[in-house]
């Protein structure tokens, strides 16, 4: 028997490797794929769209809020790796009376670091999850603070507009990428007005891709509210990813501050 306790304090028995494993996290199920993990996972969600190639040919257990309960029964998995802010609680629960469940609670780049090292233990991937934590880690370092930080506000979602308080991973992105997070001051998503925006001093707004597909219609719409603020579209990838994703994000940001020089 293998014991581990995840990230939410719970801890976790496994009977032997596990070589069917369902991923309902996107990032995490793209650091699956880095780790080399192509035959041992058996299922993921329909929004893990990296890599391509599992995106078409995994099955697919339904979305991360909305599990079918009856797919996962019949891929009978040994393993499922979750979140606890992507994934619904009751549902997670649920599949932890029948299956282990390896549940991830990310905050900062150090909880990213320390999910990937225990992914690499769990899967018996250490060399690789090692590896990419301290390509991680390393890149990283390579960002430098500028002199000034723009007062910057995130937007997730439209109708009503969202934003990122200081308790979310999208938050450490922003100020490790050097911006300053008008709205550090609420937590989780709050929803926003644009007079709220308008008060919030912001000198850059940036329109996620993610979840809410922000365009370029809704940067003139918003251009029109908020003439004295600089709108850019952000990859959302780059800031609410945290798997090896991150590998990619430090020469991403250093691209978005280099656009507003």
């Amino acid at each position: 028997m293998l014991s581990f306790i995840d990230q939410t304090n719970q801890k976790v028995v496994l009977p032997d490797t596990p070589n069917r494993i369902i991923s309902l996290v996107p990032s995490q199920t793209e650091l699956l794929f880095d780790l080399g993990l192509d035959k041992e996972v058996v299922g993921i969600t329909k929004f893990c769209i990296h890599p391509e190639i599992w995106f078409r040919s995994k099955p697919r257990v339904g979305g991360t809020k909305q599990v079918k309960m009856e797919i996962i029964h019949q891929l009978e998995p040994d393993l499922i790796i979750a979140n606890k802010e992507e994934n619904v609680k009751a549902q997670i629960e649920e599949l932890a009376g029948k299956y282990p469940v390896w549940t991830s609670d990310i905050h900062n780049l150090e909880d990213t670091l320390v999910m990937i090292r225990d992914i690499g233990l769990i899967t018996v991937k250490q060399a690789m999850a090692n590896r990419i934590a301290e390509q991680i880690a390393e890149g990283f370092t390579t960002l430098t603070v500028p002199g000034h930080r723009l007062r910057t506000a995130y937007l997730i979602w439209k109708d009503p507009y969202m934003t990122v308080g200081n308790d979310t991973f999208i938050h450490c992105m922003l100020e490790t990428a050097g911006f300053d997070n008008v709205f550090s001051e609420r937590k989780r998503y709050p929803a926003i007005s644009i007079d709220d925006l308008k008060k919030s001093g912001c000198e850059l707004l940036l329109l996620s891709s993610e979840p809410y597909p922000f365009q370029e219609k809704h940067m003139d719409e918003l251009q029109q509210q908020l003439p004295d603020t600089r709108i850019l579209l952000a990859d959302g990838e780059m800031f609410s990813w945290y798997g090896s994703r991150l590998l990619k994000a430090p020469a991403y940001f250093t691209s978005l501050r280099n656009q507003l020089k």
